[in-house]
């Protein structure tokens, strides 16, 4: 249980400067920045393995996660532009 609750913890962390860090607005809430910043650190990790910086079980660095959180970040901005237009 404490496990999940860390990941939560560093998955909001995360999030929060991911969005911070790019421009725009990208208004959601807090559970969603969370998700956001746990997402993208799966996303850091299976690219980091497929281009052979980590290997199967390596734990993902912040910046690695950051930077998938910000593409996360792009990727939902796109979405949601177009949804809206």
């Amino acid at each position: 249980m404490l496990h999940i609750l860390g990941t939560i913890i560093v998955g909001l962390i995360v999030g929060l400067i991911a969005r911070a860090l790019k421009p725009g607005n990208d208004s959601m809430g807090l559970i969603m920045t969370a998700v956001l910043g746990i997402a993208g650190a799966f996303v850091a990790k299976y690219a980091g393995i497929a281009t052979g910086f980590y290997k199967e079980g390596d734990p993902v660095g912040w910046i690695a996660s950051i930077i998938g959180a910000i593409v996360l970040l792009v990727i939902y901005g796109l979405v949601t532009s177009k949804r809206a237009g």
